[in-house]
């Protein structure tokens, strides 16, 4: 009675799975399938709707963007910014996820600093783009200003159409609006790991420096995994401020291949068909190098785990089959127990 019971509750579980799977089906997989197919057309042109895939040469339009070298600036630009970003983001929130998670400094006002670091992150995009524009104005701007009464330059200087400067003031703020968020991550993983783990590590001696290193880095290596695997799509993905910021500009300094993609969509001669392939090329590098990164950060002790866990299973099989022969023949076994079999919760290697 309580079974069909218990199976009477778990067909809940479907219904209230319903309106999520909908809406990735409409908003998730069906975008990604049309994007995919739009690639092997000839779909351009304001409006159009009319379409024919390319059948004598169905790979044309991959061809063409991979050759582009618009697109290879972009994709090494786009590269090099989240380079650039992502390594102060993460130093500077795992230095901020020691000070605020040691009880040893208790730190006065935690919850103050956590919403101030965490504030850029709230802001959108198009006022922090705004933001940086009047603050790096020419000829009127407080950068330009403050340079002059110091005396480094006679001058307001249009420091914007500095390839340098601009690619250094789009991954200042990147960083500024990012490494909030990582912070406040980080920080739910590491209150996550037991006390005790630290108190014990307290009472060997360890100081603080070594109990970061030793005790709160590797468990809270699942964390760092998906901050970077985020951090990755997010900045192979940057759109926002290299496009509302400069516009991808000084000469293609900061033209990322979301803008890039964009511009082939959007202006011009309204290039859909060489939008989507550079987009279903972006989504292929995404999982391939996301993939990678799982199988180089992966949980080795647990997969040794779960591969001696799977050979005892196999052993058990094999002996309680070869006793259930020997029972056929009539001889006397002494029977096989699963319970018996050691199944390590982890493994020294």
């Amino acid at each position: 009675m309580r079974k069909g019971k218990h199976h009477g509750y778990a067909k809940y579980g479907y219904i209230f799975s319903i309106p999520f799977m909908v809406a990735f089906i409409l908003f998730s997989l069906y975008p990604i399938v049309y994007t995919a197919l739009i690639g092997f057309t000839d779909l351009k042109g304001l409006g159009m709707t009319n379409f024919h895939f390319l059948t004598e040469d169905p790979f044309r339009n991959f061809k063409i963007i991979l050759t582009n070298p618009s697109f290879q600036q972009a994709l090494r630009n786009t590269v090099f910014l989240w380079i650039c970003n992502f390594i102060p983001q993460i130093l500077l929130a795992l230095l901020l996820t020691a000070w605020f998670t040691d009880k040893r400094s208790k730190v006065k006002g935690q919850g103050l600093f956590k919403v101030l670091f965490y504030m850029p992150n709230i802001i959108t995009a198009a006022t922090v783009a705004i933001l940086f524009n009047a603050l790096f104005g020419y000829p009127m701007g407080p950068v330009n200003d403050l340079l002059v009464r110091l005396g480094i330059t006679n001058e307001p200087v249009n420091l914007l159409i500095n390839k340098a400067v601009a690619k250094g003031v789009v991954i200042f703020i990147q960083t500024w609006m990012w490494y909030g968020y990582t912070m406040v991550v980080l920080i739910s993983g590491v209150l996550g790991i037991s006390p005790e783990i630290f108190e014990a590590a307290e009472v060997d001696g360890a100081n603080r420096v070594q109990t970061f290193f030793y005790v709160t880095i590797p468990n809270i290596k699942t964390i760092l995994l998906f901050t970077l695997v985020t951090s990755l799509i997010g900045g192979l993905n940057m759109f926002d401020i290299p496009k509302l910021f400069l516009l991808g500009g000084p000469d293609n300094a900061t033209l990322t291949t979301s803008v890039f993609i964009y511009n082939q969509a959007f202006s011009g001669s309204y290039m859909y068909n060489r939008a989507a392939a550079a987009s279903m090329i972006m989504f292929l590098i995404i999982c391939v190098i996301s993939a990678f990164m799982f199988y180089i950060l992966r949980d080795k002790d647990e997969e040794l785990r779960l591969r001696e866990i799977r050979r005892q299973e196999k052993k058990y099989k094999q002996e309680l089959k070869a006793q259930k022969r020997m029972e056929r023949e009539g001889a006397n076994v002494t029977p096989v127990s699963y319970t018996h079999l050691t199944l390590p919760t982890k493994l020294e290697v």
